[in-house]
């Protein structure tokens, strides 16, 4: 597996591994938590690095998860974890990136991982009730401290950022970035280039959607967060499969799968960008990480971005409630 270098001198292998789904949103979990132990440590043997966790997934239980799996191989992996919201019960339901709540979650999330340092530690949301200079500050705090390693920011605007690598170097930024969400374009990535940071692009296959195993007709799982955001009603999934099928067309021509094309479309965007797929599927691992073999040419890019420019994505890519929590 080639590696990548995110921002700060943090290198990492060029395709990473989101764990949330494991835990939460994607409807009943499939397999035990020993399958799911198990996949992780899978990871590591397929040349996997960078593992992305969080404090809010489950909550908690991820990175309890994240921690066992990656115990017997802590030196060899990144762990990536995130703070920011309180956590009353089940859920997120405010953002709190106070400095005294840092200095509280990150000790939580060390006992959870098992660690004694977080790799890269990030803010999960831009909380509008504390300066972001605090919240660098903070961190830069706990990295001289040695408790965390690097710091990285989530769903922040290129303002944002730039306030934050002021105070402390940013290594990494996660917002989602796919063939079918690419606002990141417009402001983000231009600043991620001239600062040297790295991305991170979760949901690099569109929650799925990307794969071609989704249409007009699939039916989602009771607590499956697709049943509330309109890019996956129903009327939106039969347009957007235009996208899907063009892509298709690409990956058969490759000898690929639309998911691989995604992927290695989003590798050849930047030497600093680091997709993290997430599964609960060993064939879809395999799949996942085959994407790295798979070589785009100018051409070939070409034809992608002629195929993306012909559909207009149908729908918002989040509820009106979630998208506000974005600091975007």
């Amino acid at each position: 597996m080639e590696h990548r270098e995110l921002g700060d001198g943090l290198r990492v292998s060029a395709i990473g591994f989101g764990c949330m789904g494991m835990s939460q949103s994607y409807g009943p979990s499939l397999g035990t938590r020993d399958d799911h132990v198990a996949l992780i440590r899978s990871a590591v043997d397929r040349g996997v690095t960078f593992f992305d966790t969080a404090e809010v997934y489950g909550p908690y239980v991820n990175e309890e998860l994240v921690g066992e799996a990656l115990a017997p191989v802590r030196d060899r992996v990144v762990i990536a974890t995130k703070f920011g919201f309180d956590l009353p019960g089940e859920g997120a339901s405010k953002t709190n990136s106070g400095p005294a709540h840092i200095r509280e979650a990150v000790e939580g999330s060390l006992r959870r991982l098992g660690t004694d340092r977080i790799d890269l530690y990030y803010q999960h949301r831009v909380d509008p009730d504390v300066p972001i200079e605090e919240v660098a500050a903070t961190v830069k705090d706990l990295i001289a401290e040695g408790k965390v390693k690097h710091f990285g920011l989530s769903e922040a605007s290129a303002a944002t950022i730039r306030r934050a690598h002021a105070v402390q170097p940013v290594a990494a930024l996660q917002n989602e970035y796919s063939l079918w969400w690419r606002r990141p374009e417009d402001e983000v990535l231009p600043l991620l280039d001239e600062l040297g940071i790295g991305l991170v692009p979760f949901s690099p296959l569109g929650k799925g959607f990307l794969t071609g195993t989704i249409d007009a007709g699939t039916e989602f799982t009771a607590g499956d967060l697709r049943n509330s955001i309109p890019r996956f009603e129903a009327e939106a999934r039969e347009a957007n499969r235009a996208l899907v099928d063009r892509i298709a067309g690409i990956a058969a021509a490759k000898g690929a799968t639309t998911a691989q094309i995604a992927l290695a479309w989003l590798l050849a965007q930047g030497p600093r960008i680091v997709p993290i797929p997430g599964t609960r599927r060993p064939e879809r691992l395999a799949e996942n990480l085959g994407a790295a073999d798979v070589q785009l040419t100018a051409a070939d890019l070409d034809g992608i971005e002629r195929a993306a420019s012909q559909v207009r994505i149908q729908g918002e890519r989040y509820p009106e409630a979630l998208e506000k929590m974005t600091g975007l």
